[in-house]
């Protein structure tokens, strides 16, 4: 195991976001004792939980587009880890994305709360879910047999997602909104796509 978590944490994109995570919990744990700053923290993670579902399955997945950075944008986003499923440097989310993207709900929550601390517990939350998630994706994609029947079992649904269908099991970290939404199936009664490992092919025009 030893290292697999060198190669996850010395990556440049995960380390970045470690710094951040760092640098939050520094700011928050003064105000501990607060039960406020638990709420927030909590809010974040939930937020990302279902953000991860949401930009997977309409951003990431959306047909290929016209325009040829956005095109180039969502290749290395997520179009080529579908082609590419074991290669390392597609595994991450890159910073150039994910900081612009985690900006918008850091505004939001400070317009809501007018108060600092608060909007940090709020984006150390953001940040802690998406690490996790990070690390369930590497596991997923790595030869790694994870510790948990849960962690086994989420990473097998992952795998169906890249093998089997690109059109099911969203989730990475948990199947909440898959059930939810309706994009979870008995992997038994879906039929194997021919667009799992090429998303680009799914559409006839491009957007």
């Amino acid at each position: 195991m030893k290292p697999y978590l060198k190669e996850f944490f010395t990556h440049f994109d995960i380390g970045v976001m470690c710094v951040l995570l760092v640098a939050g919990w520094t700011v928050i744990l003064p105000h501990a004792n607060q039960g406020t700053i638990w709420l927030a923290l909590v809010m974040g993670m939930a937020g990302y939980a279902l953000s991860e579902y949401m930009i997977h399955r309409f951003l990431f997945h959306m047909k290929p587009p016209r325009h040829p950075l956005l095109l180039a944008m969502l290749r290395r986003l997520h179009y080529d880890h579908h082609i590419y499923p074991t290669e390392l440097k597609l595994l991450f989310l890159p910073v150039w994305y994910s900081l612009p993207v985690m900006a918008g709900p850091a505004l939001i929550a400070y317009g809501v709360t007018r108060d600092t601390v608060l909007t940090v517990a709020f984006m150390t939350g953001v940040i802690s879910f998406l690490l996790y998630y990070e690390w369930t994706h590497y596991v997923a994609h790595r030869p790694i047999k994870p510790i948990t029947p849960w962690g086994r079992w989420m990473k097998k649904v992952h795998l169906w997602h890249h093998y089997k269908s690109e059109h099911y099991w969203y989730g990475v970290t948990n199947p909440l909104f898959d059930v939810m939404l309706g994009t979870f199936r008995d992997e038994q009664q879906v039929e194997k796509s021919e667009t799992a490992r090429n998303l680009e092919g799914r559409a006839d025009s491009r957007l």
